[in-house]
């Protein structure tokens, strides 16, 4: 049972996350492509075709770096909440988490609560100074005062090693679903979104980006709220009713609303907890879309929109997973056999999509499925433009050029790099079709918290940090979080076959990220070189510029 919660927790994480993971978890091998879904088929043609309308409307405006990778930083604050919570509202966060609810009852609400504090982090200490003292990515942060070269390195390699694992894990999703959801070929799947995500990411940039998610959340939360609201009024709209019924049909009974096996394994639900909170504070994807706004007013702003919500969908999600116990849980049809309690058909990733039908027919189940898919197009083009500026702005324009490329050589480099990582995900799409990509969801977050959360958050509030720290805590968090991760029982025993794990958990946060801080604080105050004392010198222009904005306007990252 308790490995069976811990491969759960590993694929809730995804779930959580905005990854299309959950679907491609521990019973990828089981998922059954289901009939041809013409309703589905029909409605994300419509989506396609007005998403690549937007794309060639943004493609006239994107005419410099700024453009691609910012939108100009032209973007409000209520749009840009909207873009974060598309980011946030996955395929995965409505199936994966309506399909817990159903199983586990409110340990999947602990989830969402748990997940749910990384936005305070953000909102307070981060998304300010993000706007402040970025211009495109992160790195422009974590090296404002430091070695441009060395530091905008590390960054870039970690920033990439989470956008791969992480597009990966939405490419595995993305075939899976499609199996599930239209009745289609996995390899179609993965070029159908490589290539749209190419042609949104390379024409359109940062404003077809923005504009892709915007429409996706406003879908999801039209088609999440239409699918609960029906299902609800089943029930005369009472959460007592709805709760009290639900608990007498369970196999969980009372404890429905009692925390339960989700605690089983405390070591492994805190690790998991400090990787998704922090690790959203270090994703590369969700970083950036700090630099697209106007002013540090509006990126305040868009974390409070975002964060609400989020936290509407959440409760939405958690009553679909609800009236789903007794709607879906209580009808032969949606079983294989015909036998109640039995095994759902498509699997549990289905629920969602048959309470759908059960409530709204095969026009509401269409519909739904349909923005499923377009959750996963609209994610994977924001990991690709993330991808994409770390590729070109950090490495070839900062590093390799060391500042002195041209704009339209630099925009050149980032649309070659989409190109280039949009071949690599289907590819990798294809090898990893069978296997069990959970762990690369623990790896995304685990390095996201181990090594760009840590450093970025000392840059931004430590004087006494140096490059040589800087390096030591990020390379150290990077190699920590994969070796812990290799070492687990996610790849060691499941992907490599070796009997049992070296590393006891599957989640790596816990142990990596204290590793990166330490190492930062420790190799920082043991720095007394002349490069080290102009470093600690610089924070107080850095400071002023964090706190006022003087110069982020106008000003490129040093």
């Amino acid at each position: 049972m308790r490995a069976s919660i811990v491969s759960r927790l590993g694929v809730a994480s995804g779930a959580l996350a905005g990854s299309a993971v959950a679907l491609a978890g521990p019973a990828v091998e089981a998922t059954v492509q289901q009939p041809l879904n013409l309703h589905a088929i029909g409605m994300f043609f419509v989506f396609v075709v007005m998403t690549l309308a937007i794309t060639y409307w943004a493609a006239s405006r994107t005419k410099t770096t700024a453009d691609f990778y910012t939108a100009g930083g032209g973007i409000t604050g209520f749009q840009n909440g909207l873009a974060i919570a598309g980011d946030y509202m996955s395929a995965a966060t409505l199936l994966g988490l309506t399909a817990m609810m159903y199983m586990q009852g409110v340990d999947a609400y602990i989830y969402m609560i748990a997940f749910f504090v990384g936005w305070p982090i953000i909102l307070f200490l981060m998304a300010e100074r993000l706007r402040n003292l970025g211009k495109f990515t992160f790195a422009d942060i974590t090296s404002y005062r430091l070695n441009q070269g060395k530091v905008r390195t590390m960054a870039a390699v970690s920033s990439l090693t989470v956008v791969c694992f992480y597009l990966v894990a939405q490419m595995v999703g993305a075939g899976q679903l499609i199996k599930l959801l239209f009745g289609l070929e996995y390899n179609v799947a993965l070029f159908v979104v490589g290539a749209l995500m190419m042609v949104y990411v390379t024409f359109g940039g940062m404003v077809a980006t923005t504009w892709v998610q915007i429409i996706k959340a406003c879908l999801l939360l039209i088609g999440g709220t239409t699918v609960m609201l029906l299902a609800f009024s089943q029930f005369g709209f009472s959460f007592d009713e709805l709760t009290t019924r639900a608990m007498e049909v369970h196999r969980l009974g009372a404890k429905l609303l009692a925390p339960g096996s989700l605690l089983a394994d405390p070591v492994t639900a805190i690790s998991l907890g400090i990787g998704l909170m922090f690790g959203t504070a270090g994703l590369p994807h969700i970083l950036m879309r700090f630099f697209t706004v106007t002013d540090a007013k509006e990126a305040r702003k868009s974390v409070l929109y975002a964060s609400g919500i989020v936290a509407y969908f959440f409760n939405v999600i958690a009553l679909m997973g609800l009236a789903a116990i007794l709607i879906v849980g209580q009808s032969p049809e949606y079983f294989e056999g015909g036998e109640i309690g039995g095994k759902i058909v498509g699997g549990n990733n289905m629920v969602a999509m048959h309470l759908a039908q059960a409530v709204g027919g095969n026009l509401l189940l269409g519909f739904l499925s349909a923005v499923a898919f377009a959750t996963i197009l609209a994610v994977v083009s924001g990991l690709a433009l993330a991808g994409a500026s770390a590729i070109s702005h950090d490495i070839y324009s900062r590093v390799i050029m060391k500042g002195k490329a041209s704009e339209s050589t630099e925009l050149r480099v980032s649309k070659f790099a989409t190109i280039g990582l949009g071949v690599v995900a289907v590819l990798l799409g294809m090898v990893f079709e069978k296997m069990n990509v959970a762990f690369m969801v623990a790896l995304a977050f685990g390095v996201a918290a181990s090594a760009n959360f840590p450093v970025l958050i000392m840059s931004m509030y430590w004087k006494g940090l140096t490059t040589r720290g800087a390096l030591a805590g990020g390379y150290l968090g990077l190699f920590s979080a994969v070796a812990f991760v290799v070492l687990s029982k996610s790849v060691w025993v499941d992907v490599l076959g070796y009997a049992s794990p070296i590393f006891p958990y599957t989640q790596p946060a816990l142990f990596s990220m204290p590793l990166a801080f330490l190492a930062t604080i420790i190799v920082s105050l043991l720095d007394n070189s002349g490069e080290a004392q102009n470093e600690r010198e610089a924070f107080g222009d850095q400071y002023v510029r964090a706190q006022t904005g003087v110069g982020a306007a106008t000003a490129a990252a040093h």
